[in-house]
């Protein structure tokens, strides 16, 4: 509990203190997440969750097509708050949790779960097995995982924290239990403050257990 609070304080800091436009993830528009939720040809009514979304616009867009079960989780309460703030009663289409990813316990299951940039800020091996376990879990058979995650040329710290790099082959290897491997890419972003940073983005899908 005291790592939670400890985490929540930290990104809650983050929040309060950087307007999203200079965050270093900040994205008008999320394409590549966008591309790899549009290419599943998913009925408008597919419940969809962004992991660590804060107060991306990908909630935004995602709205704009035509999604109707939409729901962001993030740890900071602040990024929830900024972005029910920038929605307006848009944000009553959303649905907000906020919570630890590694305490998380879905009420309902999920298919799609797309995650930019969450996974890599748990560097413990227990955390991250952790996160395996709640994103299989919330998944439906035939449900897909869109992880998108700083590549092994990527940044090696972000907002001041460590991260853990990957590539295409270490998001298979630890997903390969539960999930069959479906396409990879890598990508860079260019920051507000114009530096860049490499992402692998990895869609899986969840076989039938």
């Amino acid at each position: 509990m005291e790592k939670f609070i400890e985490r929540k304080e930290f990104w809650d800091k983050v929040y309060d203190e950087k307007p999203l436009e200079s965050s270093g993830w900040f994205q008008a528009i999320p394409k590549e997440s966008l591309d790899l939720i549009k290419v599943s040809e998913l009925d408008n009514s597919a419940k969809i969750i962004d992991v660590g979304g804060g107060d991306s616009l990908l909630a935004d867009h995602l709205l704009r097509i035509g999604f109707e079960n939409v729901t962001v989780l993030d740890i900071s309460q602040k990024a929830i708050e900024r972005a029910k703030k920038r929605l307006g009663s848009e944000s009553d289409k959303i649905n907000w949790i906020c919570t630890d990813i590694r305490t998380f316990e879905p009420s309902e299951t999920y298919t799609i779960w797309h995650d930019r940039a969450c996974l890599h800020f748990l560097t413990d091996d227990k955390d991250i097995e952790i996160y395996r376990r709640v994103a299989t879990s919330a998944l439906g058979f035939g449900g897909k995982l869109i992880l998108g995650a700083f590549s092994m040329t990527g940044p090696l710290m972000c907002s001041g924290l460590p991260i853990r790099q990957y590539d295409a082959k270490a998001l298979s290897e630890l997903f390969s239990s539960d999930f069959k491997y479906i396409q990879d890419f890598e990508t860079f972003h260019t920051t507000p403050s114009a530096s860049i940073q490499n992402y692998v983005f990895c869609t899986f899908e969840k076989l039938s257990k």
